[in-house]
């Protein structure tokens, strides 16, 4: 059988404004998994140096895969279909600032506000682009919807609200104002046309707006 020249070989055709579930779900279950480990299983040091060793490998994965785009598109077809978007195909996928950025929000911000960044990547991201591609009809911006918007800030708040609970001592309602607060903000950045990889943006903002607000109210993470 006469194998097709890389050209003729089927490419990713999905854009953002496809739901693409299948990298939804493996977004969401990256996030979760490293933020889980880091919770329960991994000190801070131990856990720079296995993600540290993960986001290498996925930034010299993806330079292998733009260099050649063919090997995925003939022996995993799949693959092009579920994760990776068509404007991909020649620049970095969203998988290597999403991992650079959550090692950077591991090195610089503490335990709690980390956690709650990393959760906020994982589930509050997907949960609005889920939510505003199939039910956005209010428009605040190109690719934002208040649809969607209102998403991303329940599941932050819910997030802040469970990581803020367990990791400090602090009454319901000082845990409750400061997870609405990082909500609020973390909702108003997600707005942002910002030409930077919101995988980038995300982490780092939530992480150190938690830590913030944490500063103001005197609660020690």
């Amino acid at each position: 059988m006469t194998e097709l020249p890389p050209a003729a070989l089927p490419a990713p055709t999905a854009t953002r404004r496809d739901l693409q579930l299948g990298r939804r779900a493996f977004h969401l279950l990256n996030g979760v998994s490293t933020a889980t480990a880091y919770a329960l299983f991994f000190t801070h040091s131990q856990v720079v140096r296995v993600f540290g060793t993960i986001a290498c490998l996925v930034y010299v994965l993806d330079r292998v895969r733009i260099a050649y785009p063919e090997v995925l598109a003939r022996y995993a077809p799949s693959v092009n279909r579920l994760l990776v978007r068509a404007e991909e195909q020649v620049r970095e996928s969203a998988m290597t600032p999403y991992a650079i950025a959550v090692l950077l929000t591991i090195l610089t911000v503490p335990k709690a506000a980390a956690l709650v960044a990393i959760y906020t990547l994982a589930i509050a991201d997907p949960a609005a682009a889920v939510v505003g591609i199939t039910w956005g009809r209010r428009k605040l911006g190109p690719e934002r919807s208040l649809e969607g918007s209102a998403a991303f800030f329940t599941a932050t708040l819910l997030i802040a609200l469970l990581v803020l609970g367990y990791s400090t001592d602090e009454s319901k309602l000082v845990v409750f104002l400061m997870s609405i607060l990082i909500a609020f903000a973390s909702a108003a950045c997600e707005l942002l046309p910002l030409r930077i990889d919101d995988n980038m943006t995300i982490p780092l903002f939530v992480g150190f707006t938690t830590w913030i607000v944490a500063e103001l109210v005197g609660v020690s993470l």
